[in-house]
């Protein structure tokens, strides 16, 4: 069984869920050496990278399972869900688990609960129900958050910032091969034509790649291979500094939503990156996939929604767009920016531990999530508009703006003028 065997199954599910469910019954015998009658995957729109579903043993006990799966992982251990328990998080803990890499799925007594995910899709579709306990849970979890952080904070050495898995979400994609299969090879360096399909027309990745950019009335004065270039070196996994334990990926599909707990409240699950890391990427995930990426998961519905035309030059594109967020993506923001980005921001700052760099930094991080979750060349997932607007959110998301200021940098510009 070859290391990649999950990697499969979680692309398998989407067009042969039957060959993609026994491929996993029998990792699940050879793993765990449980004995697993049937398996039920449920291919989701929040499972970019990963899968989830239920087990049925002999004895007719029901089980969940949840893994976070891509090639080219260069990390060796996953899954640090006791060390986020110890620090207080409310982490769900597995009865079974195997974290080693290319093998890791933790398995899960049933959970009922509801993914925050869901919950604010629903809300985002016009059910209002559930607006304001989720509004009260986010920001007690925030404060929470916040807490932990500070409970947690020490000095890391940069080999062992180096091991941490959640760099796996960021530089290995970058310099791993993801962005090679995805967009061609490396700036600088020779390979293969990779082509995506724009609102105008197909286009070579690589000559996208050198021109500048106007998006709705911003500038921005690098290319996407310098903002690789600029991604690739300041995101090192090798370098000393501030560190707290977190989850890593906590975006909405990784976390329950309890309405009944009083007060309403959520719960962790699926720490696949979880442990000892920088702060600042620790909030990239939940910043960006909570509030700015529902183009990527229902690509869809926000085609409908959204109108994006694109003016092209020899070295200039001109993009006007009117893509939105939705009032609970606004409450997620919020909640994230009052409650333990700034805050974070004001403590480091204070003790004398904020990188000069915080902002470029988070911005770089910022970029590979749009840029490299998801391959925007895909014409199966994506329509020219949704692979256009993902592009456009890349380059927001890495590049300063000038002129016009994009939303991303207003929030920035906001709490820089708080810690100044």
């Amino acid at each position: 069984m070859t290391d990649d065997i999950l990697y499969q199954i979680q692309t398998m599910q989407f067009r042969d869920k039957s060959a993609a469910e026994q491929l996993l019954v029998n990792f699940i015998r050879d793993t765990f050496a449980l004995p697993v009658r049937t398996v039920e995957l449920r291919p989701l729109a929040v499972s970019l990278n990963s899968f989830n579903g239920f087990l049925t043993l002999d004895d007719e006990k029901k089980l969940f399972f949840k893994t976070h799966a891509e090639p080219d992982t260069v990390i060796a251990e996953y899954y640090n869900a006791r060390r986020l328990a110890d620090a207080g998080y409310p982490v769900i803990q597995p009865v079974f688990s195997s974290t080693e890499a290319g093998k890791q799925l933790l398995i899960y007594e049933v959970i009922t609960a509801p993914s925050v995910f869901d919950v604010a899709w629903d809300i985002e579709n016009g059910d209002k129900t559930y607006f304001d306990a989720l509004t009260e849970a986010q920001n007690h979890a925030d404060d929470l958050l916040f807490q932990y952080y500070q409970e947690t904070i020490a000095f890391q050495d940069a080999n062992d910032a180096a091991l941490a898995p959640i760099h796996q979400l960021f530089f290995h994609r970058l310099v791993g091969g993801r962005l090679e299969r995805f967009y061609g090879a490396l700036p600088g360096q020779n390979g293969d034509s990779h082509h995506i399909k724009l609102p105008s027309g197909e286009f070579n990745m690589h000559s996208i790649r050198q021109v500048k950019w106007q998006i709705n009335g911003q500038f921005y004065a690098q290319n996407l291979d310098e903002m690789i270039l600029n991604a690739i070196h300041l995101l090192n996994p090798l370098q000393s500094g501030i560190s707290v334990i977190g989850h890593g990926d906590a975006h909405n599909g990784n976390v329950f939503f309890e309405a009944n707990a009083i007060p309403p409240s959520l719960l962790y699950f699926d720490p696949a990156f979880a442990g000892r890391h920088d702060p600042l990427l620790d909030i990239v995930k939940p910043l960006f996939h909570n509030i700015f990426a529902m183009w990527m998961y229902f690509p869809a519905d926000k085609a409908r929604d959204t109108h994006i035309r694109l003016q092209t030059a020899d070295d200039k594109w001109i993009v006007e767009h009117d893509y939105r967020l939705h009032p609970i993506r606004l409450m997620f923001l919020r909640s994230k920016i009052d409650r333990v980005i700034t805050p974070l921001l004001h403590m480091l700052k204070k003790n004398e531990q904020l990188r000069s760099d915080w902002r470029t930094y988070l911005k770089c991080a910022l970029f590979c999530c749009p840029f490299l979750t998801m391959n925007l060349t895909d014409q199966q997932k994506f329509t020219p508009e949704i692979s256009l607007l993902g592009l456009v959110m890349s380059i927001e998301m890495g590049c300063e703006s000038n002129g016009k200021r994009s939303q991303i940098d207003l929030i920035l510009d906001e709490i820089n003028q708080s810690i100044v």
